[in-house]
């Protein structure tokens, strides 16, 4: 009876383990998409006025969301050097 226990307990165990850990990298993915997205419609606004835009597409909100403030200037950087 206690052998059906432990390995109950341990079926849920690792049933919630495969739940949550991908539910986990969602969230941060989530996050992410939404810090870049806002980060570079700041850097549009900023930029703008100076003729410079940086394309709203899913590679520049990642890049930006994943490398955070660098990713923009990166964005800037090759927005600038081959636009």
């Amino acid at each position: 009876m206690a052998f059906v226990v432990l390995v109950t307990l341990f079926l849920v165990y690792l049933a919630a383990v495969f739940i949550i850990r991908p539910t986990r990298l969602m969230v941060r993915l989530i996050s992410c998409v939404v810090a870049g997205a806002v980060i570079i419609l700041l850097a549009n606004l900023v930029l703008g006025p100076m003729g410079m835009r940086i394309a709203i597409n899913p590679a520049t909100i990642l890049t930006v969301g994943v490398l955070n403030i660098p990713g923009a200037i990166l964005l800037v950087v090759l927005n600038y050097f081959f636009v």
